[in-house]
């Protein structure tokens, strides 16, 4: 058995509105303020790590 616990995907409730606001002084669009404001609730951040994780040391997309 092992001790690595995989974290639970965050679930948000249907229609939930991020509220996000663009850097002043520099160019950034919608997407990337809304990426970096997701990317500072933690439940996110955590799982989106470990997602990257799993796909970056998945060796089946290295076969043909």
């Amino acid at each position: 058995m092992s001790d690595h616990k995989v974290p639970q995907s965050p679930v948000f409730p249907q229609g939930k509105k991020w509220d996000f606001k663009k850097r002043a002084g520099i160019y950034e669009s919608d997407v990337t303020a809304l990426v970096r404001r997701l990317l500072e609730d933690e439940s996110i951040r955590e799982d989106q790590s470990a997602a990257w994780e799993r796909w970056r040391n998945d060796p089946s997309g290295l076969q043909r």
